[in-house]
């Protein structure tokens, strides 16, 4: 069929198992003939195309309300609902989202970019669903990675406790991104093995009404008889202690099984947990034979070969230059080991897990247990690297400032993806972790101006001693400088002159150097003199430095790609009105009061007027008019 004349799910009541399958080859093809140019999360949405196909077939959305509970699977359900025509433009500026978004679709009830969040969120509609007296199912989709996030856990023991009407699907592929890890993981391993156990207990119940005479002795027993049956044929028995009806495994490419488990569930009461078994990037071979995440999400690829199309870079992956710099450091302190929750691909570490398996922990989508992990490896005179994105950082906040930073541990936090990260949107820019970090207590926070500054950075997290220690990078590659072969210690709380001026200074870091340095270059040749800081501490500021400009009374203009309420910015105001610089002239430029679409990172900054040009307008307003030189 045309998946563009798609405007609701309803044809799909009509359509029989065979139609499906039909339609199931027609939305992979769609999918990777469209993200082979646009790039977008391929494998997770080739897993569940009869998964989408099959809740939307037996329910009625909006009014029965499925959750997404990690966004990039919702392609699918995005094409089911009306929007396959909008495709070529996914994930790029004021184009189709790449997670469900409510101002799109009525369909999209629940918006995340993040793991762990929709039975909770289910939890709460569910219970406003029966105080209000109405009639819906709520279907929240989690995957058995994102089953290993405290939050998870603690709706799944609300859950079975409240004994709400709610049918959870375990999405189970046993990958997140990279494979999973983890006790539960160990768990589910057995359940797929386990066979339908709900079946076979109606089976028995059916068979002991048959029985004449001795039917009513056997009834007795009969609790006893399905527990035992239960603990026999399914090792674990996590979910139905819990508090939920286990049904599955199922296969999620079946339409048969999905279908007749799905219907089964409707009419079970209270919680039910149906496990579906999946493989991701089914369907196209180079995403299914994926074992280390690389499929998860994609730019451009070939697809006759499954070759990525890469785009033109100068120098390291930063994520791989501060990893191969912790490795580089590991060979010669043992006491370094490097924590992950669940990105070793995308934080690059694992060089580092090959090389020193007994020093790597990747924990899964746990993001509180990695701080707290890293803050006990601390007290026992370990030097934990905590590498994680700055957007999941958020997750872990009071694990920062009540385990580590309270204590004032030796913990290095790398904060990948910090700054604006383009097409994946709102729940991902890592524009936040300067305003809440630089608050807190004994944290140091830097952000290097390339390459080369970040490796004698990841040198001197490692080798700082007075508590924790954070190094803030971006998403993308270096500038491709010339690297020293030595690393050296940057003092803490040093700035550095890049280019020296007397009418005006840019104090400023990381992915704007470039910005200011093309502002003063401008403006140079309308004879203004600005002098560049490289700010590269955060936190402490360099107040030697900053106190010789108050007291020169010379402008100031800040400028961070992180959010200007709490940022960089406001330490420097804060500065100058704690020191008595009361005269002070200090602008900011950063990012505004709004959350930040997806979109190319230089539309966004665009967008928000975070340019040289808004820049040289800024230092012109500031700086005072005067006489041009000779």
């Amino acid at each position: 069929m045309d998946l563009l004349s798609i405007k609701d799910p309803s044809f799909l009541k009509k359509m029989n198992n065979e139609e499906l399958e039909e339609l199931s080859v027609e939305i992979r093809k769609f999918l990777v003939e469209k993200l082979s140019v646009t790039g977008g999360h391929i494998g997770p949405n080739l897993g569940v195309v009869e998964l989408t196909i099959a809740l939307h077939k037996e329910f009625d959305s909006p009014n029965d309300k499925i959750l997404w509970d990690v966004g990039h699977q919702s392609y699918v359900h995005k094409i089911l609902t009306g929007r396959a025509g909008e495709f070529d433009t996914l994930k790029k500026y004021k184009g189709l989202c790449g997670f469900p978004k409510m101002i799109e679709s009525p369909h999209d009830v629940w918006e995340t970019g993040h793991s762990s969040t929709s039975l909770s969120a289910a939890m709460g509609m569910a219970a406003a669903r029966d105080i209000k007296g109405e009639q819906s199912f709520i279907l929240p989709v989690i995957g058995d990675g994102a089953l290993t996030g405290g939050m998870a856990l603690e709706a799944l023991n609300h859950i079975g406790d409240e004994k709400k009407d709610m049918i959870v699907i375990l999405n189970d592929n046993e990958m997140s991104i990279a494979p999973n890890v983890g006790a539960l993981h160990t768990i589910l391993g057995r359940l797929r093995t386990a066979g339908k156990y709900n079946w076979a207990k109606d089976e028995l119940e059916l068979l002991l009404k048959k029985i004449p005479a001795v039917g009513g002795k056997l009834a007795a027993t009969a609790e006893r008889l399905k527990d035992s049956m239960k603990y026999l044929l399914v090792s674990g028995i996590f979910f139905e202690e819990l508090g939920f009806t286990y049904l599955g495994p199922v296969d999620g490419h079946n339409y048969e099984e999905l279908l007749e488990n799905l219907r089964y569930a409707k009419k079970t009461k209270g919680p039910v947990l149906l496990h579906v078994i999946t493989k991701k990037g089914k369907g196209y071979s180079p995403a299914e034979l994926d074992t280390t995440g690389n499929w998860h999400g994609t730019g451009p690829y070939k697809v006759d070969t499954g070759d990525f199309v890469k785009s033109p870079t100068k120098g390291p992956a930063w994520s791989a230059l501060v990893s191969d710099t912790v490795s580089r450091l590991a060979r010669e302190d043992e006491r370094i080991v490097a924590i992950t929750p669940a990105m070793p691909v995308g934080s690059k570490l694992v060089g580092f897990a090959q090389e020193f398996p007994e020093r790597f922990y990747d924990v899964g989508i746990a993001e509180q247990h990695a701080a707290t992990f890293a803050a006990g490896l601390a007290t026992q005179n370990m030097k934990p690297f905590l590498a994680i994105y700055s957007t999941f950082l958020q997750r872990a906040y009071d694990q920062v400032v009540h385990d580590i930073c309270r204590q004032n541990l030796n913990v290095f936090i790398g904060i990948d993806r910090a700054g604006l990260v383009g097409s994946d949107g709102e729940t991902h820019q890592g524009v936040f972790d300067i305003a809440f970090l630089r608050h807190v207590p004994n944290m140091v926070l830097m952000m290097p101006k390339d390459e080369n500054e970040g490796q004698h950075m990841v040198n001197t997290a490692i080798s700082y001693d007075d508590g924790p220690i954070a190094m803030r990078f971006p998403r993308g590659n270096g500038l491709g400088i010339a690297m020293d072969s030595e690393l050296k210690q940057i003092p803490i709380g040093s700035w550095e002159v890049l280019k020296e001026g007397t009418d005006a200074a840019i104090l400023t870091f990381g992915t704007t150097i470039p910005m200011a340095l093309e502002a003063a270059e401008q403006l140079e040749k309308e004879d203004y003199s600005v002098k560049v800081i490289n700010a590269r501490f955060i936190k402490p500021l360099d107040e030697k430095l900053l106190s010789s400009l108050l007291g020169e009374k010379m402008p100031i203009l800040t400028i961070e790609e992180a959010v200007l309420q709490g940022g960089f910015g406001s330490s420097v105001l804060e500065y100058a009105h704690d020191q008595g610089f009361y005269g002070a002239i200090i602008d900011r430029m950063g990012i505004p009061d709004y959350f930040i679409e997806h979109g190319s990172v230089d539309e966004l900054l665009e967008e928000i007027g975070l340019t040289s040009e808004t820049a040289i307008k800024k230092i012109k307003m500031i700086t005072p008019k005067k006489e041009k030189r000779a």
